[in-house]
């Protein structure tokens, strides 16, 4: 028997022996994840001793899974997110200095050639739904201002769907741009109030939420990428605080810091000058980016 053999298989020995298999792993960090993910899968039959059929019911929703993944729809992201694993990956990868605008996770709909616009455009292309002003200051963690910060944005429309998943019925770019601050570091543009929303649900992971007795809603909320020379960028996204999903996000990624003011404002001149109907939401939030390492 060679040193990395631990012998027969047992119920007792079962991870050691697993493990030891894989001594001969030409990629080290590979080997390192397996053993940690062998030992904890182990751990996870041993405490819950599931039956035959139990097991393959696991392995089926497994299959499900796959197969409602396609170029558009990705289910095992989906499994990630509810169960909480993509908040986790994200914290892990983001810790921020103190002071630093804490980030949330990317989302399946962000696209990578919204058009860059002026301050203050109006990206809300059909004009349906409640119109809202966004500005705010974007900073670095000594509140010194950062000119020329790039941030692309984007929203539900005022049912709750991405343009993205209505072509044909929104318009191209609906609700998504992207702006630069100017020399003070300010930003501003000019939208609609965004609408809580389901993840999809129609496959194993949402009757998978079903079962544990879960709603498959999230929180109303605008998603932001922040990036400039020096800094990290930041992933982010800011919540409407009175929402009724805002503390039950169905992939957890609501967290205190994000919560924005949302002001009804009812100011007849200032909504004729935004070309606005009267009253329209108002919100102001900050941005805060951490420097690069």
């Amino acid at each position: 028997m060679n040193d990395h053999e631990q012998g027969f298989f047992t119920e007792l020995n079962s991870a050691e022996v697993v493990i030891g298999r894989n001594r001969n792993a030409k990629d080290e960090r590979l080997k390192q994840v397996m053993a940690v993910i062998t030992r904890k899968l182990h751990e996870a039959v041993k405490e819950i001793e599931p039956t035959q059929q139990e097991w393959f019911e696991a392995i089926t929703f497994l299959t499900r899974t796959g197969h409602m993944c396609t170029d558009w729809r990705q289910e095992f992201i989906l499994l990630s997110d509810v169960l909480g694993v993509s908040m986790l990956v994200d914290a892990v990868n983001n810790r921020k200095p103190a002071g630093a605008s804490e980030s949330t996770v990317l989302g399946p709909f962000h696209v990578d050639d919204a058009p860059e616009l002026p301050l203050g455009t109006n990206i809300c292309l059909d004009r349906k739904g409640e119109d809202m002003v966004i500005a705010g200051v974007v900073r670095d963690t000594a509140g010194r201002p950062l000119a020329n910060a790039k941030i692309d944005v984007w929203q539900t429309n005022d049912d709750g769907f991405y343009d993205v998943q209505q072509k044909g019925l929104q318009p191209d770019f609906n609700l998504r741009g992207v702006f630069r601050t100017d020399q003070e570091g300010r930003y501003w543009f000019r939208a609609v109030k965004p609408r809580f929303y389901p993840i999809p649900d129609d496959g194993p992971v949402g009757q998978l939420l079903g079962k544990l007795g879960r709603h498959p809603f999230r929180p109303a909320h605008l998603h932001f990428i922040l990036s400039a020379d020096g800094f990290e960028t930041l992933t982010t996204h800011i919540f409407v605080p009175d929402d009724p999903y805002i503390n039950s996000d169905a992939v957890f990624g609501v967290k205190a810091s994000l919560l924005a003011e949302f002001e009804r404002v009812d100011d007849a001149d200032r909504a004729r000058d935004l070309e606005f109907a009267n009253p329209f939401w108002s919100v102001d939030y900050d941005f805060v980016l951490a420097a690069a390492k």
